[in-house]
């Protein structure tokens, strides 16, 4: 017999998404987003291997021209949080398990390269968008941001169409 997947009731989990959107908001007077979290981790790696690079770097010095390390602004840590809170969720729902979940036409090569590209365009994305999903859309959404709206349709419209091209890697 096949052991059921225990999930959370989705509207369970989206009110409880709302309260930490509220929370964050009134606690930090910003929304949540994590590809800050990103940024100031390539910002303190290019830090660490190029000093001088990342001090004579318009980009780089806005935030290490203070002297305080990228990595500590509340963004890193929610992403720490996320990561400890996605593995939680996992082990308590039994569904921590190293597998690779692709379709049957698909080897496992292909799929992680395929995982891996499109996190990578979804970074560089998130950067032209000044925004990662949870930051542009669901903040802005929060906010009743006109931004924020056309950023959730933009990211679920091309989400549709870059699926329906690339479906053939999952069928």
């Amino acid at each position: 017999m096949e052991k059921k997947t225990k999930y959370m009731n989705p509207y369970l989990a989206g009110f409880f998404l709302g309260l930490i959107l509220l929370a964050a908001f009134y606690l930090s007077g910003r929304g949540l987003g994590a590809s800050g979290a990103m940024k100031s981790v390539v910002v303190a790696a290019v830090d660490s291997v190029a000093p001088n690079h990342a001090a004579e770097s318009t980009f780089y010095s806005k935030y290490t021209a203070d002297g305080k390390s990228p990595m500590v602004s509340w963004l890193v840590f929610l992403a720490v949080g996320l990561i400890i809170g996605a593995n939680f969720s996992g082990i308590v729902s039994d569904r921590m398990k190293f597998t690779i979940e692709k379709g049957p036409n698909i080897k496992n090569g292909t799929r992680l390269m395929m995982a891996v590209l499109g996190g990578i365009l979804f970074g560089i994305g998130a950067q032209f968008g000044r925004g990662c999903t949870s930051g542009a859309a669901l903040s802005g959404m929060a906010v009743l941001s006109t931004a924020g709206y056309l950023s959730m349709i933009s990211i679920f419209g091309t989400g549709y169409l870059v699926a329906w091209i690339f479906k053939k890697l999952w069928l």
